[in-house]
C-alpha cells in the first residue's frame, strides 16, 4: 500500500471520491486503523446520544431513521478493516483487531443498552399500527425493537452490565480463535519430492510447485491446508501414509498443546454464551439464538437433522462398503480410515460412472466459470459485468467488476479468488457497503473471497466441481447484496435470518450443472474444445454420488454445534470429549469426520454469525431443492416470469419481507421438505427406513 506521510489526513475517513466511491486502499496504511476506529466511535456515539436525548417526542424520522443514518464513518472504516482481516491480513491488522473487538462490543452493548434511546423506540413500536407506516417502516421498527430486547434492553443495571462483559469478552475470543486456525494453517507445509506424486494429476502438481517455490522450496512440491490444495490431494494420491500425515494434519487446526490452541477459547465461549442466554431468559444459548429465526426452535432444527441422518447413514454404509471392496480388490486389508475415503470413492466414481475428477478439471477454469456465473445473473436479472482496470483494490489477486442494468450501475462486484498465506481459509461474501435508498441511492460494493489454487506458470487455476459449486454458492450471495433493493440500510441485503440466507445462495449453485452452462464455459484450458456431451450426461448422473457421506459429514458439524449450545454446561467443559461423546450418540461413521471439528469450527466461533446455527444450510436447502423445481416445472431454467418473482420477492427483498411471506410469493405455496432428500438422493433410503 502507498504511504502516507505525518500529520497527513487519515483517508479512511475522508470522503472517497473515485469510481463507486470505493476504499482508496492505495492510500491506507494499516497503522491508520486504529486512530480512525477512535474517532469514528467517538462520532457514533455522539450520534446516538443525540438521538437519545432529542427533548422531542419519538417519531419514526427523528428516533428510527435518525439512528440507521448514525455512524457512517464507522460503518466506513470497519468494512474495510475486517475485509481485510479477512483477505490481506498482517501483524498489525492482527494486533489491532485484538485490540478492537472488546472495544467494538462494548460499543454495540452500550447502544443497545441505552435505556433512553430503547424508551424512543419501545414508545414508538406501542403505537405502530397509528403512525402510517409502509411495509418497510414497520419491519425496521419491528427488527430494532426485537434487537434492543434480545440485548437486554430493560433488564436490571446488574445483568445489563455482566451482558456488556460478556460480549466483550466473547469479541476477544472469537478473534484469537481464527487467528489461531489462521496460525496453524500458515505454518504448515507437507513438502514432497518427485517420488511422493504418485496418483497425483497434473494439474496438481503444477499447483504443488508453485506453492512449495512461493515458500522457499523451489523444486519440490508442496501441499497446504487450504480445502483447495489438500481434498485434491487426499483425493489422488496413492500414498496412503502421507494422506494420513496430512489428513491428521488438517483434522487438528486449532488443536494444539501450545499457543494455537483452541480447545480453551471455545469451552469459555459456550459457557459464556449459556450465561447471556440465561440472563435474556432462555433455556440455552440455542434457544435463544433460533427463536428469531425460520425454524424457531432447537427441536425443529434437530428434527430436519434427524430426518437427512437416518437414510444418510444407511446410504454411507453402502458407500463404505463399496470402498472396501475397492480397497480389497487391490490387495489392501485396513479398514477405510477418514484419510482414505476421498482417494476410495474417486476411485468407485470412475468405476461407476467412468468419471473421474482428473478428466473434469481441465474443462472447469477459473476465469471461465465466472463468465458462467456472470453469464446466468444476465440470464436471469439482465445484469452485464464489465471489468474495471482503473479501480485500486487491496491485492493485485482480486478483480473489480461494474454491474449494470439497462445500461445503469448497479454494483461494484469484487471478486478475489485464489488462496494466498495472507487470507483466512474458506469462502464468504460480504460488502465495503450495503444498498439503501435512506438519503439517495447508495449502490452497494459486494466482495466474493475463496481460496483456490493457483494454477502452474503460465496456466489457468482449474477448479473441482466442488470449488465451482463454491464459486456460484458465493456469487448467490452476492446477488443478494448487489440486487438489493430497499430503503433501509437495516434490512439490506444479506441482513436475514441465518436460516434464510443460505437460500439465495444454494439456489444459484443450481445454474452449474445446467448442461446449457456447461457447454458454452466449460472449455479446455489447453485445446478450448468444450467438454463433450457424453463427459456432461456422466457428471448430470453423478450428481448424487457419494451423497451419504457428504450429509453425514455436515450434519454431524451441525448437531455437534447444537449440542455444544442445547445441553447443560459443566464448568470443566472439554468441548472435544463432548463432541466425541455426540459423535458416539448419534452413531457417527468411523469412516467419516466432521466437515469442521469444533478446533477450528471457525463458522461458530470466529464471531456468532453460525453458533448454534450451521443447521441452517440444510434448512435453506429445503428452499433451494424446492425453488428450483419451479423453474423446471416451466421447462427453462431462465424462465422470465418466474425469475422475476425470484427476484422482487428474494433476491431484492433483503429482510424487508416476512420470509414465509417472501418464499410464497416467489413460489406460490410453501416449500416442499421431500425435493431435498431427491436432490441429495436420499428419497429411495428414506422410504426404506
Amino acid at each position: 500500500m502507498t504511504k502516507t506521510h505525518p500529520g497527513e489526513a487519515n483517508p479512511l475517513l475522508e470522503p472517497w471520491t473515485g469510481p463507486f466511491e470505493a476504499p482508496p486502499f492505495g492510500l491506507i496504511r494499516s497503522d491508520e486503523f486504529r486512530p480512525a476506529f477512535n474517532r469514528a466511535l467517538a462520532e457514533a456515539r455522539a450520534e446516538t446520544d443525540a438521538v437519545a436525548a432529542n427533548p422531542e417526542p419519538p417519531t419514526f424520522a427523528n428516533t428510527i431513521e435518525a439512528i440507521e443514518r448514525s455512524g457512517k464513518n464507522l460503518d466506513k472504516v470497519a468494512s474495510v478493516f475486517f475485509n481485510l482481516v479477512g483477505t490481506d491480513s498482517d501483524e498489525t491488522l492482527e494486533a489491532v483487531e485484538r485490540d478492537m473487538a472488546p472495544i467494538l462490543s462494548r460499543h454495540r452493548s452500550a447502544f443497545f443498552l441505552n435505556e433512553a434511546l430503547f424508551a424512543r423506540v419501545a414508545a414508538l413500536h406501542a403505537q405502530r399500527d397509528s403512525l402510517g407506516l409502509d411495509a418497510e417502516q414497520a419491519r425496521v421498527l419491528e427488527r430494532y425493537h426485537l434487537n434492543f430486547t434480545r440485548n437486554g434492553a430493560g433488564l436490571p443495571s446488574e445483568a445489563k452490565a455482566r451482558l456488556a462483559d460478556i460480549g466483550e469478552r466473547l469479541a476477544s475470543l472469537g478473534a484469537q480463535f481464527g487467528q489461531n486456525v489462521l496460525a496453524d494453517e500458515k505454518a504448515y507445509l507437507l513438502i514432497l519430492d518427485i517420488e511422493d506424486l504418485g496418483g497425483l494429476p497434473d494439474f496438481l502438481v503444477a499447483s504443488a510447485a508453485r506453492i512449495s517455490a512461493e515458500r522457499g522450496h523451489p523444486g519440490r512440491y508442496g501441499i497446504t491446508l487450504s480445502r483447495s490444495s489438500i481434498e485434491p490431494f487426499l483425493q489422488f494420491s496413492n500414498r496412503r501414509d502421507l494422506r494420513e500425515r496430512a489428513f491428521r494434519a488438517w483434522s487438528a487446526r486449532g488443536e494444539s498443546d501450545g499457543h494455537t490452541d483452541n480447545r480453551p477459547i471455545a469451552a469459555e465461549m459456550v459457557k459464556l454464551r449459556a450465561e447471556r442466554a440465561a440472563l435474556l431468559g432462555y433455556e440455552s444459548f440455542a434457544h435463544f439464538r433460533l427463536a428469531d429465526t425460520m425454524a424457531k426452535t432447537p427441536e425443529a432444527a434437530l428434527d430436519l437433522l434427524q430426518s437427512v441422518w437416518t437414510p444418510a447413514v444407511q446410504r454411507a454404509a453402502e458407500e463404505e462398503q463399496a470402498l472396501q471392496k475397492l480397497a480389497a480388490a487391490e490387495g489392501e486389508n485396513f479398514r477405510i480410515a477418514p484419510w482414505d475415503w476421498r482417494y476410495y470413492a474417486e476411485k468407485q466414481r470412475k468405476a461407476e460412472f467412468d468419471l473421474d475428477e482428473g478428466e473434469i478439471k481441465p474443462y472447469l477454469q477459473l476465469g471461465k466459470l465466472i463468465e458462467a456465473a456472470f453469464y446466468a445473473a444476465g440470464r436471469l436479472f439482465g445484469l452485464s459485468f464489465t471489468e474495471r482496470f482503473d479501480i485500486p483494490l487491496y491485492n493485485k489477486g482480486a478483480r473489480a467488476f461494474e454491474v449494470a442494468r439497462d445500461g445503469k450501475p448497479v454494483a461494484l462486484f469484487i471478486g478475489d479468488y485464489l488462496a494466498r498465506p495472507s487470507k483466512r481459509s474458506g469462502a464468504w461474501m460480504s460488502d465495503f457497503r450495503g444498498q439503501h435508498k435512506l438519503d439517495g441511492a447508495q449502490l452497494p460494493i459486494i466482495v466474493n473471497v475463496m481460496n483456490f489454487a493457483q494454477g502452474g506458470e503460465g496456466e489457468p487455476s482449474l477448479l473441482s466441481f466442488d470449488d465451482a459449486r463454491t464459486l456460484f454458492h458465493e456469487f448467490g450471495h452476492g446477488l443478494h447484496g448487489m440486487l438489493s433493493d430497499v430503503t433501509y440500510p437495516t434490512l439490506s441485503g444479506t441482513n436475514v435470518a441465518r436460516d434464510f440466507v443460505e437460500f439465495p445462495s444454494q439456489l444459484y449453485e443450481h445454474w452449474l450443472e445446467q448442461p446449457e452452462i456447461l457447454r458454452r464455459f466449460a472449455l479446455h484450458y489447453e485445446t478450448g474444445e468444450p467438454m463433450p456431451e457424453a463427459l456432461i450426461e456422466k457428471l448430470v448422473a453423478a450428481r448424487k454420488f457419494n451423497q451419504g457421506f457428504a450429509t453425514l459429514e455436515y450434519a454431524a458439524s451441525a448437531l455437534v454445534d447444537l449440542s455444544l449450545h442445547l445441553n447443560a454446561t459443566p464448568e470443566d467443559l472439554d468441548v472435544v470429549a463432548l463432541e466425541q461423546k455426540e459423535l458416539a450418540r448419534i452413531g457417527m461413521p468411523e469412516a467419516i469426520a466432521m466437515r469442521h471439528r469444533t478446533p477450528h469450527f471457525q463458522h461458530i466461533f470466529s464471531g456468532e454469525s453460525y453458533s448454534a446455527g450451521y443447521y441452517s444450510y440444510l434448512w435453506s436447502e429445503i428452499l433451494d431443492a424446492d425453488g428450483f423445481e419451479a423453474f423446471h416445472e416451466t421447462g427453462d431454467i431462465f424462465h422470465t416470469e418466474t425469475a422475476r418473482r425470484l427476484h422482487d420477492f428474494v433476491y431484492a427483498a433483503g429482510g424487508s419481507r416476512d420470509y414465509e411471506d417472501a418464499y410464497a410469493g416467489f413460489r406460490g405455496r410453501a416449500p416442499s421438505p421431500q425435493a431435498l432428500l431427491r436432490k441429495r438422493g436420499l428419497d429411495s433410503a428414506a422410504a426404506a427406513s
